[in-house]
């Protein structure tokens, strides 16, 4: 396998692996849950979401072409609340990680060293791929989080259950 062929390969995995850890959190939550904040200073995961959105949609459309923070794109109020419906906030959820798909995954090797600007500051699409793959993790840890905050010992462990490290090595070296 190349060198690109793993990294392309290897971007996909990571960020196939954080949109499931979002969607697992989602699927324990009511639709009033992802309007629960911890306090008045933190983001409910309803926020965050629509942070994200705003995020992936103005990074990846038009990718190659436009810069990556749109002018349509108001990112201010992306934190204020907007009561959606859970179906509704799933639907925005998929499409933006439509988005950033329906670049990524036709992705070349010659797309690599190619200039896109963000915020008019010139990154290769390695720089600007891996400036979102640090962003998105980092609020897709925030949602899980506030999920289990919210359900508490009802929320199922999304990696290895507390207590169970050693369980978990033995099953995986059979």
């Amino acid at each position: 396998m190349s060198f690109f062929e793993s990294y392309k390969s290897s971007i996909l995995k990571e960020f196939k692996y954080y949109k499931a850890l979002g969607d697992k959190s989602f699927a324990q939550l009511e639709v009033d849950d992802f309007y629960t904040s911890v306090n008045e200073y933190s983001n409910s995961i309803a926020i965050i979401m629509k942070h994200m959105q705003g995020n992936m949609l103005s990074r990846w459309t038009d990718f190659y072409t436009s810069d990556g923070e749109k002018e349509w794109r108001q990112r201010d109020a992306e934190f204020e609340e907007e009561r959606l419906d859970k179906a509704t906030l799933l639907a925005n959820w998929e499409a933006a990680w439509n988005c950033l798909f329906a670049v990524l995954e036709p992705l070349e090797e010659s797309d690599l060293q190619r200039i896109v600007t963000i915020r008019n500051e010139p990154h290769t699409v390695i720089q600007a791929i891996n400036r979102q793959l640090a962003h998105y993790p980092y609020h897709v840890g925030q949602i899980v989080y506030l999920a289990k905050e919210i359900k508490g010992a009802a929320f199922p462990s999304l990696s290895i259950p507390k207590n169970a490290s050693q369980a978990f090595n033995q099953k995986l070296m059979k």
